[in-house]
């Protein structure tokens, strides 16, 4: 995928209300894709996701649906009709559901990302759930079932791209949160890389939250981590 690198970013949300985020778009006019997760999607509600668009802005709805295919079907469903761009779906809710949920946008343009182990769990903690195979190798299988499931793009951190790319090559988008600029902290993020990193290693969009959001100038930031990742 040849895209520019204003293309690769999308800006994570994460403020609590309305006024806070379309606020930090306004602050943002060159940014092309933004994040609505939970805490805004539920403080806002579905206005949100007009209001972005109205500004010409490309949305990833990342509710991370996960339940019995039925109901994550239903929720598809309801998403689509907000013409989003990205919309997520837990990859451990299994086959079945990956395949419900790819069946419910049949037609539309919008695109199921199947998210596979959080950015803030560690190998350590996978161990504790009682999950036999090691983080990389459980990753790739829950790649390769959404791929299975005809879905086309999953999220995963910076550290797994490159063996899902050796193993699948080009058949899924790839979406890295955990990307963190070497200027800025890591947060809460356990496995991060920096963009340009990201990058390197294969990914096709990068989300990015606290480093451009929580920056004293935002598009700043931003236009930072978009000359980074032309130069790396």
């Amino acid at each position: 995928m040849t895209l520019a690198p204003e293309q690769r970013i999308i800006v994570a949300l994460d403020v609590p209300d309305l006024a806070s985020a379309l606020t930090m778009c306004d602050r943002l006019p060159q940014a092309e894709w933004f994040k609505v997760g939970l805490e805004l999607f539920i403080s806002a509600g579905a206005e949100i996701l007009p209001a972005l668009q109205q500004r010409g802005k490309k949305v990833f709805l990342d509710l991370k649906l996960h339940d019995i295919p039925n109901t994550v079907a239903s929720a598809c469903r309801s998403a689509v009709r907000y013409g989003v761009q990205f919309l997520s779906v837990h990859a451990m809710g299994g086959l079945a559901m990956l395949q419900s949920a790819q069946e419910a946008i049949a037609g539309s343009n919008t695109q199921i990302l199947a998210v596979t182990v959080l950015t803030s769990l560690t190998a350590r903690e996978l161990a504790e759930l009682q999950i036999a195979l090691e983080l990389p190798q459980y990753i790739l299988h829950l790649c390769q079932t959404a791929h299975n499931a005809g879905i086309t793009g999953v999220v995963c951190s910076p550290h797994e791209v490159k063996h899902i790319r050796e193993n699948l090559g080009s058949a899924l988008t790839i979406v890295t949160p955990g990307v963190r600029p070497h200027w800025t902290g890591q947060g809460d993020q356990a496995r991060t890389m920096t963009p340009a990193q990201a990058i390197m290693q294969g990914a096709d969009y990068l989300v990015i939250g606290r480093p451009i959001t929580h920056h004293p100038d935002p598009a700043q930031a931003w236009a930072q981590i978009c000359q980074e990742i032309a130069n790396s």
